[in-house]
């Protein structure tokens, strides 16, 4: 009688276990963040997973937030922190700090970004952040503390000149970013044509400027974003205005030299376009950019002796405007976020030969920027 229980218990547990590991198989994903313009039906930043076999899931509302329409992390990723792209009765921005906890943001302090339609933000191993503000042309200099809260402002990068087209008329820095060591400073000016190059200073927490701290990129191309090569070597920036990406390289003297150019659309292709962002596979074999226009990823190939690209590919976004895009962790997907369609749409990718693949798409309100967790 005693064996006949044991049996009969050890028949009822066997299957619960099979059955939790199975659970656990399935709520293996990749979960992100989305930033919105709230013009719309948007409310703020939302959270949604990306399942391992490409479908989307949305989770929902993470946070209110007025405009988030870029994100990023703190360096332990115990924060995110976001752009608040508004002008204010000031005339200024704000940048907000939130908590992770769980499926929301909890919200923690905001700070002011130091001038108008602050559009993008970054932050480096020292938790200093980097914003830049799009209608003032200038970048602001903040810092979190170990329990996310943002400083005041602690510095203000202002650029001066114009380029050549309507679009240039004065300074309209659209992004910032830290190089290897997290003290050189590149930001881009659409509006000046022109990459801002600084040294970050943490004793004085101030930005002071290189030499030389200009590089002109070719007139009108109005370069907007860029994405670092893994050998610290290659910087490729996507130039808005001209749908090209150039390629520079950092010479013996650390100064990056401007090289070649090329176009991100079909040599048939003749309608108007302005491209908006660009990022490169982890192993440095693919970049990748995305036209508004023609609504497409292009697909690059890079040659691994000397950087130079070679257009191998388009792949259709299933949207309109296709604004910022970002790589799954271990780069398995390509997600991109369809501002003017409500849409986002994943992509599964080759790793061989770097092409993408449709595999899900999901209804999302104005989106602008992912960042995965």
């Amino acid at each position: 009688m005693k064996s006949i229980i044991i049996l009969i218990v050890l028949l009822i547990i066997t299957p619960c276990k099979a059955q939790k590991k199975t659970i656990h198989k399935a709520t293996n994903d990749y979960p992100f963040y989305v930033g919105t313009y709230t013009k719309g039906n948007s409310q703020g930043i939302y959270k949604y997973n990306l399942q391992k076999n490409g479908i989307l899931k949305k989770i929902g509302l993470a946070v209110q937030s007025e405009n988030p329409s870029f994100l990023a992390w703190s360096h332990d990723k115990k924060f995110l922190i976001a752009v608040n792209e508004i002008n204010s009765v000031d005339g200024n921005g704000t940048v907000a700090s939130f908590l992770i906890k769980g499926d929301k943001l909890i919200p923690i302090n905001k700070s002011t970004s130091g001038g108008a339609h602050p559009c993008f933000i970054t932050t480096n191993k020292f938790d200093f952040v980097l914003t830049t503000n799009y209608s003032s042309g200038n970048v602001g200099l903040l810092k979190l503390n170990h329990k996310g809260e943002l400083s005041k402002l602690l510095d203000l990068q202002q650029h001066t000149g114009k380029g050549t087209t309507k679009r240039q008329e004065a300074p309209h820095a659209h992004s910032v970013w830290f190089d290897s060591d997290g003290l050189n400073v590149i930001s881009i000016d659409l509006g000046t044509n022109d990459l801002w190059f600084s040294k970050l200073d943490t004793l004085q927490q101030k930005l002071i400027p290189s030499t030389p701290n200009k590089l002109a990129m070719a007139k009108g191309a109005g370069p907007r974003h860029l994405t670092f090569h893994p050998n610290k070597k290659w910087i490729y920036v996507v130039n808005e205005l001209t749908s090209k990406v150039t390629q520079l390289q950092k010479n013996d003297k650390g100064i990056y030299d401007k090289l070649g150019s090329i176009s991100t659309l079909p040599k048939n292709y003749k309608e108007s376009n302005t491209c908006a962002d660009i990022h490169i596979s982890a192993d440095g074999k693919f970049v990748y950019a995305s036209n508004r226009g023609h609504n497409s990823i292009a697909i690059f190939e890079v040659n691994n002796l000397n950087g130079t690209l070679k257009l191998i590919g388009h792949e259709s976004t299933l949207g309109k405007s296709p604004r910022n895009f970002s790589l799954s962790p271990n780069d398995d997907f390509l997600l991109v976020a369809n501002q003017l369609t409500n849409n986002i749409v994943a992509f599964k990718r080759d790793k061989k030969n770097g092409l993408l693949e449709f595999t899900h798409q999901i209804e999302a309100p104005t989106p602008v920027c992912i960042l995965f967790q």
